[in-house]
C-alpha cells in the first residue's frame, strides 16, 4: 500500500511504499487485547500489602476465659474476626506480569499498526529533525492538526527534535525499538518516520 511522505511543514515530500505484511492486516481485537493486557500486568507493581494476625500490633493475652462465657472462645484481639485484627487472605506483594511468546509480541505490534493504517490515523514524514526550539514545534504539530501523536523514528532520536518535543503536550517521540501496542493504540495519531518505517519492517519481519 502507498501513502504519501509529508515534511514537517505540510508540504509533500514524495511517497512510500509500505509493507501489508504489517501495515495491511485486518486488525484482531482479541489478539491487541491480550498484548495490552500483558503490558499493563507487566508494568503493575504488585506492593499492595495487608497485615495477618501475626503482625498486627496487639496484645497476645487471652482476651476472656475460655468457659463460661456462653461465648465462642477467643485467644487474642488480632483475630480476623475482630475490628482492629489481622486480615485473612488479603493481597502480599506479588508479581503480577504473565508470559507471552515473542512470536505473538510482534504479531500484536503488526496489528496494531495496521489498525492505525486501517483508521486513517497513520502518518508519514521525511525526517524528525529539529533545531530544539519547541515554540516553532509546537506551531507546525498544531498546523498538521496533531493532539494526541506518537512519533515513531529510527534507531535513534534526533537529540535536538527529542528536546523540542519534551514539553509539547499531547506529543511524545520514542526509538523503533521502544514501539509498542499500548502506546500506538493510546494515540490518536500514529506517526512514522521513514527511517523508523524502515526499523519497524527489519524488527518485524
Amino acid at each position: 500500500m502507498k501513502l504519501d511522505v509529508i515534511n514537517l511543514d505540510g508540504s509533500k515530500a514524495g511517497d512510500i511504499e509500505l509493507n501489508a505484511d504489517l501495515f495491511g492486516l485486518e486488525p484482531r481485537a482479541d489478539i491487541l487485547h491480550r498484548v495490552v493486557r500483558w503490558q499493563r500486568n507487566n508494568a503493575q507493581q504488585g506492593t499492595h500489602k495487608v497485615k495477618t494476625r501475626s503482625e498486627v500490633k496487639y496484645s497476645t493475652k487471652k482476651i476472656y476465659r475460655q468457659k463460661g462465657t456462653g461465648g465462642a472462645r477467643h485467644g487474642a484481639r488480632s483475630a480476623p474476626i475482630f475490628r482492629g485484627g489481622g486480615i485473612y487472605g488479603g493481597p502480599t506483594p506479588r508479581s503480577h506480569g504473565h508470559e507471552l511468546t515473542k512470536k505473538f509480541r510482534k504479531l500484536g505490534l503488526r496489528h496494531a499498526l495496521s489498525a492505525k493504517a486501517k483508521a486513517g490515523e497513520l502518518v508519514v514524514i521525511d525526517s524528525a529533525d529539529a533545531e530544539g526550539k519547541t515554540a516553532a514545534l509546537a506551531k507546525q504539530v498544531k498546523n498538521l492538526g496533531w493532539k494526541r501523536a506518537l512519533i515513531i523514528d529510527g534507531t535513534t532520536v534526533n537529540e535536538g527534535f527529542a528536546k523540542a518535543a519534551r514539553n509539547i503536550e499531547g506529543l511524545d517521540i520514542l526509538p523503533s525499538v521502544g514501539a509498542n501496542v499500548y502506546d500506538i493504540l493510546k494515540r490518536d495519531t500514529l506517526v512514522l518516520t521513514k527511517a523508523g518505517v524502515e526499523a519497524l519492517e527489519a524488527r518485524l519481519k
